[in-house]
């Protein structure tokens, strides 16, 4: 166990089938880090997130949180933390002020703080100009925004952010991104949950992969990514149609197919990608673009889990060299 460590887990279980379910799950989040919990959708995330915000219990093993025992003193715990679940906690009916006025109370905050506090988060979120509307005239990425600043009435130590940035819009998710770095930088401990790995590789210090209830790998996202070594080349032929063909001809490499591109691994030398271009070009499939890059996140995603990379699931661009 990390003796830093703000959230420490071992062992811990929840069965619902005989396939579904946490079975054996240990990590650590050292204080005023990000953990990104990654996986495939079903493979445990929400479960564990759920048990750590004493929303659940589990079938066996321990959880720390902030040094509390949390399934002895589940109340002790929610003193410290706050959570921004999947589904929105705030109320429709109500306007966002209110909402926020709401979790305020719940918290035992003065009526002072509270309206300090709100309008704090009011700003910080952008809603300033709609805090006298009611929810349910809210947009889905103005939804999700409250739902996140209710998260943080109570000034938590931990947070939890079960997919934070579902719904919102580029511009909206780089300022989530910039709030999230703020509250690191007053000591905040916060564990994602995440289907948008580049957001994993930006945010977190370290990222632990499960499937199956099961934890698969974990370390920093620049551990991970050099575990599974090289460089990627994405080969776009001129014609989609022709990537399982073009697939077929580079039979002695290691690629996966997107719809549009054929991804390629290679080693570091230049030799490696003479000897890809040089095959590719005996090959006779004309490409239409070709790009060299360093692993992603999306890289390690699939390496470790071993799922295919489905049809349009293209490899961002933005690592490109």
């Amino acid at each position: 166990m990390v003796e830093s460590a703000a959230i420490a887990v071992r062992d811990l279980t929840k069965a619902y089938t005989e396939t579904a379910g946490l079975f054996g799950v240990s990590l650590d989040v050292e204080a005023g880090s990000v953990m990104a919990l990654l996986g495939p959708n079903g493979a445990g995330k929400t479960t564990v997130v759920r048990i750590l915000s004493t929303l659940l219990r589990p079938d066996s093993g321990s959880v720390s949180i902030g040094g509390v025992d949390a399934l002895a003193r589940p109340e002790a715990v929610r003193a410290v933390i706050g959570v921004a679940n999947q589904s929105a906690a705030v109320d429709q009916k109500l306007t966002g002020q209110a909402n926020l006025a709401m979790f305020a109370r719940l918290h035992r905050l003065p009526r002072t703080v509270a309206r300090q506090r709100s309008a704090e988060l009011l700003e910080l979120f952008d809603l300033t100009g709609a805090a006298g509307k009611p929810v349910k005239r809210y947009s889905g990425g103005m939804r999700r925004k409250l739902d996140l600043a209710v998260s943080l009435i109570g000034r938590p130590s931990i947070l939890f952010l079960d997919e934070p940035t579902t719904g919102l819009d580029p511009a909206s998710r780089l300022a989530l991104w910039e709030i999230i770095g703020g509250l690191l930088g007053q000591g905040t401990t916060v564990l994602l949950t995440t289907q948008y790995l580049d957001e994993a590789d930006a945010l977190a210090h370290d990222v632990t992969f499960i499937d199956g209830g099961r934890v698969i790998a974990r370390g920093t996202p620049g551990e991970l990514k050099s575990r599974i070594g090289g460089r990627r080349v994405d080969l776009t032929p001129a014609s989609a149609a022709l990537v399982p063909t073009l697939a077929g001809r580079l039979s002695g490499f290691e690629a996966t197919t997107g719809d549009r591109a054929l991804h390629v691994s290679i080693g570091d030398a230049l030799a490696d990608l003479r000897r890809l271009l040089d095959a590719v070009d005996a090959s006779g499939i004309p490409l239409e673009d070709y790009r060299v890059r360093t692993p992603t996140l999306d890289d390690v995603y699939f390496h470790v889990t071993g799922h295919e990379r489905p049809a349009g699931a293209e490899t961002r661009k933005e690592d490109a060299a």
